[in-house]
């Protein structure tokens, strides 16, 4: 029987926009509320697993800008997709070095099984998470995958965190799978771009989660085969969120536009959006932890009270 805990916050993958689960997170804190259990799929993965081992949001917000202005981020093929993305911003020369560069990794893709190496998001993820086991964090936290072999969720309890937070947050195309225990796990958006669910099965009375992914909205003409694929993945990927998040008590969505996953150059904005949007909710958030409160006190005397006359005998 699994152990019952008070809040559960789950956290959504996004990339870059997840950096609005620390603005999000700010506002929880201020208010006094700490989760019981954190589950995260990729990038909700990587900030819930710092918060996991102690860490504030403001003390994450920290180290965020300091990894920015590090030479590791600014080398890295993280950084120069960004910069694709970005085109209409960068000068000529930038532009046409991007262009070429983004044709490069599309070849990449072809012979194999991901356009970016795994090094450059282990090195992200070793600067901000220490080299334990997912059992020793101070916060207990699972990360979320996808079993490309079984087309299953995994939800992973143990073993190495940085390695459980890479198989998280592997995108498929982007990233290879990692193997965890003969299995080939893949990012875990792919089922649960918001693990409301797994959160609510690990044992939490109260689910608060964070959706970054973009709003399906309305879309401009097609007019290439790429265009119909993206916006058919935007499609599935919404009616998937709304099942998933039917298991969430308080569903906190930022603002964030069109900022791509890659995209970590709004860093300040994607954070502000975040603290604004628990603003909005931050009634909602304080009434729902009161309640959990009063499950877990409750929860507390009935087990007292059973304890105190011992299992009751089935009548003759």
């Amino acid at each position: 029987m699994k152990k019952q805990r008070k809040i559960g916050l789950a956290l959504g993958g996004g990339g870059a926009r997840g950096l609005a689960h620390i603005g999000a997170v700010k506002v929880m804190e201020r208010e006094g509320i700490s989760p019981d259990i954190i589950v995260g799929t990729s990038m909700g993965s990587l900030v819930g697993g710092s918060l996991a081992t102690g860490l504030k949001a403001e003390e994450l917000e920290k180290q965020l800008f300091s990894f920015l202005e590090t030479d590791l981020y600014k080398s890295s093929e993280l950084r120069a997709v960004g910069d694709a993305e970005r085109g209409n911003e960068q000068s000529l020369s930038r532009r046409i070095q991007s262009y070429f560069k983004t044709k490069i990794r599309l070849v990449h893709g072809i012979y194999r099984p991901g356009i970016l190496e795994t090094k450059d998001i282990e090195e992200l993820i070793n600067y901000f998470i220490p080299d334990i086991n997912i059992e020793d964090t101070i916060i207990p936290f699972r990360a979320v995958a996808t079993d490309l072999r079984s087309g299953k969720p995994v939800v992973l309890r143990e073993g190495s965190l940085r390695r459980a937070i890479l198989a998280s947050s592997s995108v498929p195309g982007m990233l290879p799978y990692v193997e965890i225990d003969g299995r080939q796990l893949s990012d875990g958006g792919i089922i649960q771009s918001v693990p409301a669910r797994s959160a609510a099965e690990e044992g939490a009375n109260v689910v608060i989660a964070i959706a970054v992914d973009k709003d399906l909205g309305s879309a401009p003409d097609f007019h290439t085969a790429v265009d119909i694929y993206v916006r058919a993945a935007e499609i599935q990927g919404y009616y998937l969120e709304r099942h998933e998040l039917e298991c969430a008590d308080i569903v906190i969505r930022p603002e964030l536009g069109s900022v791509h996953w890659t995209d970590f150059s709004d860093a300040q904005d994607l954070i502000f959006s975040g603290e604004s949007a628990a603003m909005d909710m931050v009634s909602d958030i304080r009434r729902l932890a009161k309640q959990a409160s009063k499950k877990k006190f409750f929860g507390k005397i009935t087990k007292k009270i059973k304890g105190f006359f011992g299992p009751l005998q089935p009548s003759a």
